[in-house]
């Protein structure tokens, strides 16, 4: 196994402290970095795992927070912080911003070579990072086919990938059309995958606290979307050395 290195990151963020997980490959050099976004409960473990196997990979990854350290393990308090999250693509860019701000100023990464891939509400931020014309190579997205603004899509300068269970509720088959026409209408190069018998959230694995209704883990299928997000990167954002 490749011998990585992680730090915690400290910067301000939505009028929060954020504290953020980033992973380094090995060497010395500059390297492709890659944003990763949490779901709605904030960053936990999952997402810190995923920074160090994509630096494994060979690329400099940030987990970023979003709720100022917190884990919103109740889904009310997680609702109560998001859904105005959601509902504000100004602040969902400001939070977006700020990491990617931290990212690029790494010394290892490569800021003409990034990528932003996010999880549900760190999906969503993704996309609206795209939307606000930042220049990014790729951007994956599960559990996160949300719209934005009239005309904003068409400031999206790079692939989009999208990943969603069939049976998500909260991803509806309407949202998912809606989510397609936009991009399709913008002219972005963007593809869904659709995976069977899946809910919402599938990729994360089971939690020891209340979920939703329409959540759960798909083992299966998690580890099919992560294999999608990594030939993802591998196409469009390629370690060289």
């Amino acid at each position: 196994m490749t011998t990585i290195t992680t730090r915690t990151v400290e910067y301000p963020a939505d009028n929060l402290t954020m504290i953020g997980h980033l992973a380094l490959p090995a060497g010395t050099g500059r390297r492709p970095a890659v944003l990763i976004g949490p779901e709605g409960v904030g960053l936990s473990d999952v997402e810190r795992r995923r920074a160090e196997a994509l630096a494994e990979l060979g690329y400099v990854a940030l987990a970023f927070d979003l709720h100022g350290g917190r884990y919103l393990a109740d889904p009310d308090d997680m609702l109560a912080r998001c859904m105005p999250l959601l509902s504000d693509p100004d602040r969902m860019r400001g939070i977006g911003h700020a990491a990617l701000d931290v990212l690029r100023a790494e010394p290892r990464a490569d800021p003409d070579r990034t990528a932003a891939v996010g999880y549900g509400t760190g999906g969503a931020i993704a996309l609206e990072l795209g939307r606000d014309g930042v220049d990014l190579r790729a951007i994956g997205t599960v559990n996160a086919l949300t719209t934005g603004r009239p005309g904003e899509a068409a400031r999206i300068r790079c692939p989009v990938w999208a990943g969603v269970g069939s049976e998500d509720p909260i991803m509806s088959p309407v949202q998912r059309d809606a989510f397609t026409a936009e991009l399709e209408a913008a002219g972005v190069d963007w593809r869904l995958v659709v995976y069977g018998g899946a809910l919402h959230a599938f990729h994360h694995p089971t939690v020891d606290h209340i979920v939703r209704p329409g959540v759960g883990y798909h083992p299966r299928h998690a580890e099919r979307a992560w294999r999608d997000i990594v030939a993802l990167l591998t196409e469009c954002l390629p370690v060289t050395d």
